[in-house]
């Protein structure tokens, strides 16, 4: 269970003041001595009360001197440096409550500007009744929310970079493949509809069994596939058809395969 905060302030009554004093000043003396001995520091302390004719000291009167005679070897100004008295501590006490004080206005009117800015983009309020010191500060704070969105939103850019989770680009579409001697009259069609032109062609004999023809048989062959190519095979696969040149004018050789 959590301590009750204890408001500052003199105590009215005199016998719980003094209760209260004999608390402390125990509490005190205990913190100084776990100070002296856990971190190895010289320390004393000196208390005077309305309670006693004779102020109590610690660690004893020996020690006590020896830290005042330490201190007194310090320049003046390391003296006072840190010393404090009742005005000089309740002037920090009334700057600090000061400095808190703005801030909490501060913080207080930017809540109340973000109110109406949000009211304003759900329709629910208007600017309309706003004075001109309302206007700045709505103003500043639409300026300063465009500028914290946009730096998010570089934010998120950044670490989605980082991790990889940028989408790749798609596939390019694949490229059509030409098949030379496919099946049927659709082969020759698909090609013919792509326009894709065949410049060259696998090295490989015009007749499979070429080979195994004499010199008579390939003369013949040869004079045969001159007069009717279409019906030849050429060993381009089946349903190839070479294309017949129509307007051939050749008067010496009037074939319609070539020109």
């Amino acid at each position: 269970m959590t301590r009750k905060k204890v408001k500052l302030a003199f105590i009215m009554n005199d016998s719980a003041r003094k209760a209260t004093f004999k608390k402390r000043k125990k509490g005190l003396m205990k913190k100084v001595n776990e100070l002296s001995t856990l971190c190895g520091i010289d320390a004393c302390a000196i208390i005077y009360s309305p309670y006693e004719a004779q102020p109590e000291v610690w660690p004893n009167n020996i020690g006590v001197q020896r830290v005042l005679a330490q201190f007194k070897r310090m320049p003046e100004m390391e003296q006072s440096k840190k010393m404090v008295n009742q005005e000089s501590f309740i002037r920090q006490r009334i700057t600090k409550a000061n400095e808190h004080l703005k801030k909490q206005i501060k913080e207080n009117r930017e809540k109340e500007m973000t109110e109406v800015m949000y009211q304003c983009l759900t329709g629910k309020g208007s600017i309309a009744n706003l004075i001109l010191p309302d206007l700045n500060d709505l103003g500043g704070l639409v300026d300063q929310t465009i500028k914290d969105i946009g730096r998010r939103i570089e934010s998120l850019k950044k670490a989605t970079v980082t991790k990889g989770l940028v989408a790749p680009p798609p596939p390019l579409p694949p490229r059509p493949q030409v098949t030379v001697g496919g099946s049927g009259s659709n082969t020759t069609n698909d090609m013919m509809t792509r326009g894709l032109v065949m410049h060259t062609l696998e090295k490989r004999p015009m007749v499979d069994n070429m080979s195994a023809m004499g010199g008579m048989q390939r003369t013949q062959w040869f004079t045969d596939w001159m007069n009717n190519p279409s019906e030849q095979n050429l060993g381009l696969g089946p349903g190839y058809e070479m294309p017949q040149f129509v307007d051939n004018t050749n008067l010496v050789w009037p074939n319609h395969f070539f020109p």
